[in-house]
C-alpha cells in the first residue's frame, strides 16, 4: 500500500528557512514548520563536504502529498542546497497516518449546505 504523504525535512543555516519555504511553495507545498536547532558537525565533516559549517540551524518540516515530493526536494536543492549560502540538506520520510488535513474533496463536502430535513 502506497503512502499518501511524505514529510520533507530541510536543515539549513539560520536565516534561510524563508528561502526553503518560498522554493517549496513554488512547486505546490502549502506550508511548513520551522524548528531552531544547533548542529554538531566537526572539522572532519567540514573537510568531507568542503564547506564551513555554521552551528546554528533551522529545520523546516514540510508535509506534502507524495506526488509532489520529488519536485519539492529538487526545488530545495536548487535554492537552498549545500552549494548555496543556506548550505541545506533535505530528505523525506514516509508518513503512515495523518490527521487534521482535509483533502480537497473532503473540504468541498464540508462546505455544502445541509439539506432541509423538515417534514414536508
Amino acid at each position: 500500500m502506497e503512502n499518501k504523504y511524505e514529510m520533507i525535512l530541510c536543515i539549513v543555516n539560520t536565516g534561510f528557512s524563508e528561502t526553503v519555504m518560498d522554493a517549496a511553495k513554488e512547486v505546490g507545498a502549502r506550508g511548513g514548520t520551522v524548528i531552531h536547532a544547533r548542529g554538531t558537525a566537526n572539522k572532519e565533516a567540514e573537510q568531507f563536504f568542503h564547506i564551513s559549517i555554521q552551528p546554528d540551524k533551522e529545520i523546516v518540516m514540510i508535509l506534502v502529498p507524495q506526488d509532489i515530493k520529488d519536485k519539492v526536494l529538487h526545488a530545495l536543492y536548487q535554492h537552498a542546497g549545500l552549494k548555496t549560502e543556506g548550505q541545506g540538506i533535505a530528505f523525506s520520510v514516509p508518513v503512515d497516518d495523518v490527521v487534521g488535513i482535509a483533502s480537497p474533496a473532503e473540504k468541498s463536502q464540508n462546505t455544502e449546505k445541509p439539506q432541509n430535513t423538515e417534514n414536508q
